[in-house]
């Protein structure tokens, strides 16, 4: 497969993951605000440093409101990472690889790019922000379920698939990571009804709010933090986000699993096997900041190491 193409497919799949991620943390805090009634200006600061990007933001905006926040995050067309920003490019990675992509999946993120592009010169109020926000979400799932039912399982669909569950970690160790470091006031108790009902807030900007409460029945941040980081079957723990991006990687070298072929693989592979001879208990010890710290700076080498092997043509 040439590297643009290969290239274009990963990140067409990691734009379409980090939408619905920030569709996801926007809506979810959208209803923490409405549900807890308190200290509603200091609940959108966070989501600002969940994109690592407080500085940028700041070089545009004076001040963090809602209506700042949500310009930034959803319509910004200078911030890269903005949901409108994601999907145009999607939609251009989509463009270049229209001979391997099939029609479906290119009318999807064309559909997807006009619905996004045509709510951006609107004033969305609360109610209708978070059936927008419900639209994006949608999209992004139909844009996958129409990958995985119609594309064949080689290269194109692995390193589409690869990018998908890089992006998923990412943004899964950004959101604990931000909850546990930074949201918390100091004068609201560990323990408290609002504490709780952060706690609810992140397993729902991880869609995990359901499966959660199906396996621990109560709401307790040690058991939230281990099912996130953890847990086998849940789709967006950090452990089953590695153990498929390992699988694309290999079969994309058609090497064994048990061992490693090239640089992305081993770097990976090393990462997964950290997670996977650890525990919650070890993490704690560690602490929980400096674990995602490192945690995301490993993921950066993997994807600069993805890159130099397989995209870089210099």
């Amino acid at each position: 497969m040439l590297s643009r193409v290969a290239n274009s497919l990963y990140w067409l799949n990691r734009h379409i993951e980090r939408a619905e991620n920030i569709a996801r943390v926007i809506n979810a805090n959208l209803n923490f605000i409405l549900d807890s009634e308190i200290r509603k200006a200091e609940q959108w600061e966070p989501l600002i440093r969940v994109t690592g990007e407080s500085a940028r933001f700041f070089e545009k905006y004076r001040e963090i409101t809602k209506e700042n926040v949500i310009q930034f995050l959803l319509f910004d067309e200078q911030y890269y990472s903005s949901i409108l920003s994601c999907i145009s490019m999607a939609r251009e990675n989509a463009t270049t690889v229209r001979e391997i992509i099939n029609i479906e999946m290119w009318e999807q993120i064309n559909k997807f790019y006009l619905l996004v592009k045509n709510c951006s010169h609107r004033r969305l109020s609360i109610n209708s922000m978070s059936g927008f926000l419900e639209e994006i979400k949608n999209n992004c799932h139909v844009f996958f379920g129409i990958q995985d039912a119609t594309l064949s399982r080689g290269e194109s669909w692995h390193f589409g698939h690869l990018g998908q569950f890089i992006e998923r970690a990412d943004q899964t160790s950004r959101i604990i990571d931000i909850k546990y470091f930074h949201i918390l006031p100091e004068n609201i108790q560990v323990g408290s009804n609002y504490d709780i009902l952060q706690w609810a807030s992140v397993l729902k900007s991880a869609s995990g709010f359901e499966m959660y409460t199906k396996k621990y029945k109560s709401i307790k941040p040690d058991k939230i933090i281990e099912f996130l980081i953890f847990d086998k079957e849940f789709p967006r723990s950090l452990n089953y986000c590695l153990r498929e991006a390992n699988n694309c990687l290999h079969a994309i070298s058609a090497s064994s699993t048990d061992s490693y072929a090239n640089r992305p693989e081993q770097s990976l592979g090393a990462l997964k096997s950290e997670l996977a001879y650890s525990d919650i208990n070890t993490i704690i010890n560690i602490g929980l900041h400096e674990f995602f710290d490192s945690f995301q700076l490993k993921l950066i080498g993997i994807n600069q190491d993805i890159y130099n092997k397989y995209f870089d043509i210099s």
